[in-house]
C-alpha cells in the first residue's frame, strides 16, 4: 500500500489549529530608543510560517531573569557596555558555560567597539556574529536576525535528529527480546527521527502540529508514540477514525490537513497500524521516502513483536505441560506448584526483583517438582512415613528433574530450581551438599515456600498445621536450612498479610 498524501483544507483555514509557536528574539540594551528601533525595523518579520516575538532587556542583570523564564530563545542580540564596560561579554559567558545553552545563536551589537575590539571578542566568546551599531541598518539587521534564526533551527533540528536516533539505538538492542516497553521506546524515538529530519514539530519548536504513530486491533486503536499536542486535539478521535478507514480500505480521506500524510504499517501484508504526520510545510519527495522507509522499519518491530509473544506462549505452554505432567503423578501436590508459583513471585518482588524477573522466577517455579514423573506412585501416595530406602528414592526426584530440563537452555534456571531446591544453607541438604548461597536467590525462595506450603497442606501422612506454626518452622530453619534474608523478606508479607489469598486457598481446597 503506497504512501497517503491528504488534499483536505489547509491548516490556516481550520477553526481548532491551536496557538501557534513564535521564533522568540531577546534584545538586550540600556538604550530603550536603540531596543525601540530595532522592534520597529524588524515588524512584519517572519521566517518558516513563524512570526516573531521581541523580548527585552535593559541589563545583563534583566536578561539573566529573563532567560531563567525563557529556555527556548532563539536569538539574542547582546549590546556590550551596560552596566559595566563587560557586561554584556559576562552575560554570552553565562549563557553558554553556566546555562550551558549552546543553541541560542548570539549577536554581539556594540556601540562602542573600541571597548570590545571585534577579533579579541570573535577569538575569546562564543558568538555567531558581531556589529557595530552604525553598521547595522533596517536591512542588514533583517538579515542578521533571519540567518540567526534560522542557524538556530538548523541546529534544533540536528540535535532532535540526535535525540532521536539515541533512543533508536538505545531501544534496538532489546527489538530481538522485544517487549511493549521497548516498543514504545522505538516508536518514539522513530517518531522523533520524523520530527527532525522533516521539520515537523517538537513541543514548542516549529509548530503545533505533529504526528502520531498507531496500531489497531479490531476497533481499538492503540497511540505508541506522539509527536506536538495532535492527541490532545478534540479532532484527534476523528483523525484516529479517518486513518483507520484510510489504511483499511486505500481510500483518501476527506477530512485531513492538507499536506497531511498516512503511512500503512504491515505485517505479514496485513495492515495493522499506522504513521499520521502533519507537516507545517509541504514535504518533498525524499521527505515521503524517508517516511515509507520508517514505516517498513515500524512494522519490522511489530512483526518482531508477534513472534515473541507466540515464542512466549508456546514457551508457556510448554512450561503448563511438564508442570501438568508431575500433577498427574501426584495429585496431592497438584494446587501446590501453582502456589508455589505465587509465593515466589510476591516474595522475589518483596527482595527486589522486577515484576518482569519476578514473572520469570514463578514459571521456574512450577517445575521445581518435575522429576518426580520417574518416581513411584505408590511411594509418592504412601500414607503413612517413609522407610530410609524409600527417602533415598524419592530424593532422586531432584536429579531427575534436572535431567529432564538439561537439553534446552531457556530451561536453565528452572533445571536449577528442579535440581537444588532441597539444598540447604549450611551445606547438608541434597543432591549436591552444596550451601544454598551458591544458588540462584529463586533456588533460594523455592526452598523457603516449598516447605512452608507443604507444612499448611493436607498430606495423606499428615495433617495441615496452622499457618502461624509454619511460619515459626520457617523462621527456626533461618541460617540452618534457609537464606536468612529471605526468610526474613517471607516473614514480612506473611504478617502483611500478602499471602493470606494463598493460604486461604490451601485451607478451603
Amino acid at each position: 500500500m503506497k504512501l497517503v498524501r491528504s488534499t483536505g483544507q489547509p491548516a490556516a483555514t481550520e477553526p481548532d489549529q491551536g496557538q501557534r509557536h513564535t521564533w522568540k528574539l531577546l534584545v538586550i540594551d540600556d538604550e530603550p530608543d536603540i531596543r525601540e528601533l530595532t522592534r520597529f525595523n524588524l515588524r512584519g518579520f517572519r521566517f518558516a510560517e513563524r512570526d516573531l516575538e521581541i523580548i527585552e532587556a535593559s541589563s545583563a542583570h534583566e536578561a539573566r531573569e529573563v532567560l531563567n523564564q525563557h529556555n527556548d530563545i532563539a536569538l539574542a542580540l547582546v549590546d556590550v557596555v551596560m552596566e559595566t564596560d563587560d557586561a554584556g561579554l559576562r552575560l554570552v559567558e553565562y549563557i553558554r558555560k553556566d546555562l550551558k545553552n549552546l543553541m541560542m545563536r548570539l549577536i554581539i551589537r556594540t556601540g562602542q567597539p573600541g571597548m570590545a575590539p571585534e577579533r579579541f571578542v570573535i577569538d575569546h566568546y562564543d558568538i555567531d556574529d558581531y556589529k557595530d551599531k552604525t553598521e547595522l541598518t533596517a536591512g542588514r539587521l533583517y538579515t542578521a536576525v533571519r540567518s540567526g534564526i534560522k542557524a538556530y533551527r538548523d541546529l534544533r533540528t540536528i540535535d532532535l535528529n540526535r535525540i532521536g536516533l539515541a533512543q533508536v539505538l538505545d531501544a534496538a538492542p532489546n527489538i530481538y527480546r522485544i517487549s511493549n516497553r521497548s516498543l514504545e521506546q522505538f516508536f518514539q524515538g522513530v517518531l522523533t527521527q520524523i520530527v527532525g529530519l522533516c521539520n515537523l514539530t517538537n513541543s514548542s519548536f516549529i509548530s503545533t502540529m505533529g504526528g502520531v504513530i498507531a496500531t489497531f486491533d479490531d476497533s481499538d486503536i492503540t497511540v505508541h508514540a506522539s509527536a506536538g499536542d495532535l492527541t490532545k486535539q478534540a479532532r484527534f478521535a476523528e483523525i484516529r477514525t479517518q486513518c483507520s478507514q484510510t489504511i483499511q480500505t486505500g481510500q483518501i480521506p476527506d477530512g485531513l490537513r492538507k499536506g497531511a500524510f498516512v503511512v500503512p504499517l504491515q505485517v505479514q501484508g496485513k495492515p495493522v497500524g499506522f504513521i499520521y504526520i502533519e507537516p507545517t510545510q509541504e514535504l518533498d519527495e525524499a521527505d515521503r521516502h524517508l517516511i515509507s522507509v520508517v514505516a517498513q522499519q515500524c512494522s519490522s518491530a511489530l512483526e518482531n513483536l508477534r513472534l515473541h509473544i507466540e515464542l512466549s506462549q508456546s514457551f508457556d505452554h510448554m512450561i503448563d505441560m511438564l508442570a501438568l505432567i508431575a500433577e498427574f503423578k501426584d495429585d496431592t501436590t497438584g494446587s501446590h506448584i501453582k502456589r508455589i508459583d505465587l509465593y515466589t513471585q510476591l516474595l522475589a518482588l518483596e527482595m527486589g526483583s522486577t515484576p518482569e524477573e519476578s514473572i520469570w522466577f514463578g514459571k521456574a517455579s512450577r517445575l521445581h517438582d518435575v522429576g518426580k514423573i520417574g518416581i513411584s506412585d505408590l511411594l509418592l501416595r504412601k500414607p503413612g512415613k517413609l522407610d530410609e530406602a524409600e527417602y533415598t528414592i524419592i530424593k532422586t526426584h531432584t536429579v531427575m528433574g534436572g535431567a529432564i530440563l538439561e537439553r534446552d537452555r531457556f530451561l536453565e534456571l528452572a533445571r536449577e530450581v528442579a535440581m537444588h531446591h532441597h539444598e540447604r544453607w549450611d551445606g547438608t541438604g541434597y543432591p549436591a551438599g552444596r550451601p544454598s548461597a551458591e544458588f540462584h536467590l529463586v533456588t533460594r525462595i523455592v526452598s523457603v515456600v516449598d516447605v512452608f506450603d507443604a507444612l499448611i497442606s493436607k498430606r495423606p501422612y499428615k495433617a495441615p498445621w496452622p499457618p502461624e506454626q509454619a511460619m515459626q518452622e520457617i523462621e527456626k530453619g533461618a541460617g540452618k536450612q534457609f537464606d536468612p534474608a529471605v526468610v526474613n523478606a517471607f516473614k514480612a508479607i506473611f504478617q502483611a498479610g500478602k499471602l493470606d489469598a494463598i493460604i486461604q486457598a490451601v485451607q478451603h481446597g
